[in-house]
């Protein structure tokens, strides 16, 4: 028997030769940057950069008007159109409270009660004061009546729209007599007051009345029903302070839909 061992290696076999390096292969070669190219790169670049700050200029320019004031005359004329631009409940809230507003600095609250609908003045306003705003013209009448709440007191509250410039209307003021009322009989009418708004080409006047409708004398001013040495129903029961105070309400909402307070710009927009 013969044993054979399986050839592995032979000494002395030289090694196979390296096999040669390999060469990678040439990059493709860049092409050219052409002039005109880059140069219509860089103007589309700027051009949209133009745009962006020319909307972004326009957004705070528009950002600006919106919290820029009117004129003072612009917006006095602009005013007058309130009787049909501003929403009912800002021009009659529903809810007014008065705190210290009644006799001795008590604490008044007035619900409304009743909306007339918009009028033309003759429908609305008596002859003496259709002979007043002949001079300022007249365009509309609005009209509601509150309570107070107790429900004791009637208060029937008017705005009277014109056409006039502030002259004009500053020429009314203290000779507005004793309006009509609504909501009750002009033979239950206590105490009342009117005004010019100075921020608006309006009047505003309230009338106040006893809510279980008892009749009373000619109406009186209320700022003489208002005096500490004043006598009677009306003065004692404060309804010289119920058609103040709650015209007073009515009238400084009136003048800040006029002109309402400017809303301050952001810092970063300034």
């Amino acid at each position: 028997m013969t044993t054979t061992t399986p050839r592995t290696a032979v000494l002395g076999e030289p090694d196979p030769p390296p096999e040669p390096a390999r060469t990678p292969p040439p990059l493709p070669a860049q092409p050219r940057r052409r002039p005109g190219r880059v140069l219509a790169a860089v103007l589309c670049t700027l051009l949209g950069i133009g745009l962006i700050g020319g909307a972004g200029a326009d957004a705070w320019l528009e950002h600006r008007a919106a919290h820029r004031p009117l004129p003072a005359d612009a917006a006095y004329r602009k005013a007058e159109s309130l009787w049909r631009s501003a929403p009912v409940d800002t021009l009659f809230p529903p809810v007014l409270a008065g705190p210290s507003a009644g006799p001795g600095g008590s604490n008044r609250i007035w619900t409304r009660i009743a909306l007339a609908p918009d009028a033309d003045c003759p429908a609305a306003l008596a002859a003496d004061w259709q002979n007043l705003l002949a001079a300022t013209g007249c365009t509309r009448v609005l009209r509601a009546t509150y309570t107070d709440a107790t429900r004791s007191f009637l208060i029937t509250v008017g705005m009277v729209f014109t056409p006039a410039d502030a002259p004009a209307m500053t020429a009314l003021t203290g000779r507005l007599t004793a309006p009509l009322a609504y909501g009750f009989a002009d033979s239950q009418r206590a105490a009342w007051t009117a005004s010019v708004i100075d921020k608006a080409p309006a009047v505003v006047y309230t009338v106040s009345a006893f809510a279980d409708g008892r009749p009373l004398d000619a109406p009186r001013p209320a700022e003489d029903a208002m005096k500490k040495d004043a006598t009677g129903a009306v003065a004692q029961a404060g309804l010289g302070h119920e058609a103040k105070a709650v015209a007073d309400r009515i009238g400084n909402g009136l003048a800040v839909l006029a002109a309402p307070p400017v809303t301050p710009a952001p810092e970063g927009s300034r």
